[in-house]
């Protein structure tokens, strides 16, 4: 066993230099189709169908193909089909990753083969660094915790409850909005964890409840939010006088009308809301609807689609080269306009930076969104700055 995966490592980088030579740039999207995170892989590959729709198969003169796996989130399925594809399909470029064990399971292979590894979804900050040719398009949970930490001491909250999925993107919501928030003068009464896969949020919805503080702070991954909301409800927490603040991931988009009305007035903080006032997240939504039977953009679907745009515009720069150290060196300090707003590749970090907004749920035209009533901009991740 451990022979052959030697053979099929030492293997990579010389397919990956054949794919190198090909007329048609191959570009492996592993995504959660189905499972838990489903809803996240319907999203961006509607996303990415959308971007290509719109901009083409053809990029520098050459055919763009996405061959589609779905991982089911379980990171031992991605790192085979990420070896597969590479070996066996001779992609030039990985994308999309669900989940962060997915991500970190993948960069080896992106390493070794020197393929780029864009990440599409996975929030998780430690992410890029876990290998060179890592570029992410979605978001890092501090960017979001950090702002929403911040809001939530100016406005009165002064004890809060932590409760977060027990992964590496939930760890960094927590350490990061509770570092902030006592940074600033608040209390962290208790930080609260559930399991990622399955979860039973009862059990902490009660501590919770007893511990009597101002606020609770949640972080569950987007396509949980719906089953953690009707547990807070069932828990009779909307009626305690606790504020729920939050992470956009909660009041995804994709599932919020599903909701009900307990969630207006949640405050949160994302870098995404389909509401989001702009021309071109308009048209966007407009067509990602039509394409997609009414269905409602999330976060999750800008990440895939700007991840395409990132991807057409490095090999825009290199002339349809898919060397993988040309193409990382092409998407470093890319800046454009996204549906979301501005981004850009932060060139030291290969980590998205963007906009940030705190929203509030609310009703507009009887459908429930996110409505944004402040920006902060041009947010970096804030666990790799903090290390500088």
């Amino acid at each position: 066993m451990l022979r052959r995966e030697i053979a099929a490592i030492a293997a990579l980088t010389l397919f990956s230099s054949a794919a190198a030579a090909q007329d048609t740039i191959k570009i492996g999207l592993i995504l959660p189709m189905t499972g838990q995170q489903a809803s996240t892989g319907k999203q961006i590959d509607a996303a990415v169908k959308l971007y290509q729709a719109q901009h083409g198969t053809t990029v520098a003169g050459k055919k763009v193909e996405v061959i589609l796996k779905d991982d089911t989130s379980v990171p031992d399925v991605t790192k085979r089909l990420a070896q597969e594809l590479v070996v066996n399909d001779k992609i030039a470029i990985l994308a999309g990753f669900g989940i962060t064990p997915s991500a970190m399971a993948t960069a080896p292979i992106a390493t070794q083969a020197k393929v780029p590894e864009v990440v599409m979804a996975a929030g998780t900050s430690s992410i890029t660094e876990a290998s060179p040719f890592i570029v992410r398009t979605s978001f890092t949970l501090a960017q979001s915790s950090v702002p929403m930490a911040e809001w939530a001491f100016k406005n009165g909250i002064k004890k809060v409850v932590t409760m977060v999925s027990d992964y590496g993107p939930g760890i960094d919501a927590e350490k990061s909005f509770s570092d902030k928030f006592k940074a600033d003068g608040g209390t962290i009464v208790e930080n609260l964890r559930v399991p990622l896969r399955s979860p039973d949020f009862a059990p902490v919805l009660q501590k919770a409840a007893d511990a009597k503080a101002d606020a609770l702070f949640v972080f569950v991954p987007s396509g949980a939010g719906a089953q953690f909301v009707k547990q807070f409800v069932e828990r009779g927490l909307d009626k305690s006088g606790m504020k729920l603040i939050a992470t956009g991931d909660v009041t995804d988009d994709d599932q919020l009308n599903g909701m009900g009305d307990v969630v207006v007035g949640v405050i949160n903080a994302h870098n995404y809301s389909a509401n989001h006032d702009s021309a071109l997240n308009k048209s966007y939504v407009e067509a990602f609807k039509k394409a997609n039977g009414g269905l409602r953009p999330n976060f999750m679907s800008v990440g895939g689609y700007d991840g395409m745009a990132l991807i057409y515009e490095a090999l825009k720069k290199t002339n349809g080269s898919t060397d993988g150290e040309k193409l990382i060196a092409a998407m470093k300090g890319m800046a454009w306009e996204s549906p979301r707003g501005p981004i850009s590749i932060d060139p030291d970090t290969r980590d998205i930076v963007q906009n940030i907004y705190i929203r509030k749920v609310d009703k507009v035209n009887g459908e429930l969104y996110n409505v944004e009533f402040a920006t902060i901009p041009n947010v970096k991740d804030p666990v790799k700055a903090a290390k500088k």
